[in-house]
């Protein structure tokens, strides 16, 4: 049975009030060996509302119950929390990172985790209400960005892909960049946020020339696509989202999760569903 619980951005003092419900806690050679789809085994997976979740769902309604799984999503809306969550035990798997977040994080904070390969890509997107063209874009014109990191750097590579960056190094950001004008010829000015928050400033304020949205964010917030200016390319992207677990505790149950992100049903759901490139399959 599918259980479905809503964790606010806010809320990790509520996220540490749930109780913990393990999947089962010995690995055994094969997932096949040890699932019954009779009795299935629960997962507990934090995820992004959007794709993640959803296509979460789309396993537990549709592949789960024959793999002897049953899945308990906990939707979460901040990059934080999954991995805290994660670590602390509440659940036993997150989807909602990619590889360069994940490294930062455990450099940061010391998680020991382990991670499948790459389910699918949200390639970030540039948006705009005040001009239809890179070449467009005016000295001085406010960009909002996203103020973690690794996020933010790859927004700064689709602006130089644009043209209006150059010469970035993967040491830069926003603050070291804004008066470079050898990085910045067009003097851009740059506002951080977080990344949740990133559409609703975009869509409120007027004076944002330009918004580095992710692509999740994109898709639920259902942003106009004719304002887009550039989206970064998926070719070659090494930015997939995947299924993460606690390292030395990769169960049956975990395995065969992760098996399932990656079948051919997932790859047509994800096609089928985000239709506008915003959510596309890992290749």
């Amino acid at each position: 049975m599918r259980k479905k619980l809503a964790l606010a951005i806010t809320g990790v003092a509520t996220l540490f009030a749930v109780t913990a419900c393990g999947s089962t806690g010995s690995t055994e050679p094969t997932a096949a060996a040890t699932l019954d789809p009779a009795n299935p085994t629960i997962v507990k997976v934090g995820a992004s509302p959007i794709p993640h979740s959803q296509i979460l769902e789309f396993i537990d309604e549709n592949l789960a119950k024959d793999a002897g799984i049953d899945l308990e999503i906990q939707e979460i809306d901040d990059y934080q929390t999954p991995n805290i969550a994660l670590a602390d035990g509440t659940i036993d798997a997150n989807y909602f990172q990619t590889e360069a977040y994940l490294a930062q994080q455990v450099a940061d904070k010391g998680y020991e985790f382990e991670h499948g390969k790459g389910i699918h890509l949200e390639p970030l997107t540039v948006f705009s209400k005040n001009f239809d063209k890179p070449e467009d874009v005016t000295e001085g014109a406010l960009v909002l960005l996203n103020n973690d990191p690794v996020n933010q750097l790859r927004g700064l590579r689709v602006l130089e892909s644009a043209g209006l960056l150059s010469g970035l190094t993967d040491e830069d950001s926003a603050l070291t960049i804004e008066d470079d004008e050898a990085k910045n010829p067009k003097k851009l000015t740059f506002r951080e946020v977080n990344s949740e928050q990133v559409p609703q400033y975009y869509t409120q304020d007027d004076n944002i020339g330009l918004a580095v949205i992710n692509g999740n964010y994109i898709v639920q917030a259902e942003l106009n696509l004719e304002e887009v200016l550039v989206q970064e390319s998926p070719e070659n992207n090494p930015n997939s989202n995947f299924l993460t677990w606690r390292a030395g505790e990769s169960t049956p149950a975990i395995e065969k999760l992760d098996e399932l992100l990656h079948s051919d049903e997932v790859a047509k759901y994800i096609e089928e569903t985000w239709t506008d490139g915003n959510v596309i399959p890992a290749s």
